[in-house]
């Protein structure tokens, strides 16, 4: 097995990405989810990070603390693909990223989060697999929980 599905979840007010001059995604208030794809991940592993991260309880209650999940706050969620988080730099100075799964794998996993997250009702907006992109975010808190497959 290869290194586990990875993700970067940040509790934002606003979030968006453009690629080509164009804005392809973009929410208001909720969570930005970077996500890498790793070898020998699964579709399994792709439902299972995106239950995790819906039912994640890091936006806050009436009382300040957090107790509460992206539907119990009408947030939106915006997922990229970020290959990048499978980057191993513990030699030398450039990452390797032979960690990451095939562009095709990668894909079709990543395709698979984004229709999990879509079936659990929140209003998805995501980046362009595989592009340039520009990301840009408003953290709130901040808050930013980094999570992978092999501890959930």
């Amino acid at each position: 097995m290869g290194a586990p599905l990875k993700a970067v979840v940040a509790r934002v007010t606003a979030s968006r990405v453009e690629t080509g001059g164009r804005i392809v995604g973009a929410i208001g208030a909720g969570l930005l989810v970077l996500l890498g794809v790793a070898k020998g991940d699964a579709v399994e592993d792709a439902r299972k990070l995106a239950g995790k991260i819906f039912g994640l309880r890091i936006f806050s209650d009436v009382e300040g603390a957090m107790n509460l999940d992206i539907a119990q706050t009408g947030g939106e969620i915006l997922v990229v693909s970020q290959f990048t988080l499978l980057g191993d730099a513990r030699k030398g100075r450039r990452p390797s990223f032979v960690a990451a799964a095939a562009p095709e794998v990668g894909r079709e996993l990543y395709e698979e989060f984004v229709r999990t997250m879509r079936s659990l009702g929140p209003n998805v907006q995501t980046g362009e697999f595989g592009a340039s992109m520009q990301v840009s975010s408003t953290n709130d808190g901040p808050v930013t929980i980094l999570l992978d497959t092999a501890a959930i």
